[in-house]
């Protein structure tokens, strides 16, 4: 298998964090580097992430802690999601709402 750089970096730091040679505060500044990007969803991916967890949008509102009106301009390409929305986002597109109960 072959890994990235990153990865290994990261597999390092922790083992040196278990074996006492690093303090916590370093391996958290390592995986923060280590931290794949949030990437960006159209109006049509966030549709089908609802969708694809069966509920409307005033429900996927109500997991995502934003109003109906967000959700609809997202999904109606009238306004894009940022910050802790895409990170939001992305988690329910690999894990499902229940990631959020």
């Amino acid at each position: 298998m072959n890994k990235s750089i990153l990865e290994v970096v990261h597999e390092t730091a922790l083992d040196l964090h278990e074996a006492g040679a690093m303090k916590l505060k370093t391996l958290r500044e390592i995986e923060s580097l280590c931290l794949p990007s949030v990437k960006q969803y159209s109006a049509n991916q966030i549709k089908l992430i609802r969708l694809k967890n069966e509920v409307s949008q005033s429900v996927f509102a109500a997991y995502l802690n934003t109003s109906l009106s967000t959700v609809q301009k997202w999904e109606s390409d009238r306004k894009l999601p940022n910050g802790p929305s895409l990170k939001l986002l992305s988690l329910v597109e690999q894990k499902g709402l229940d990631v959020l109960t």
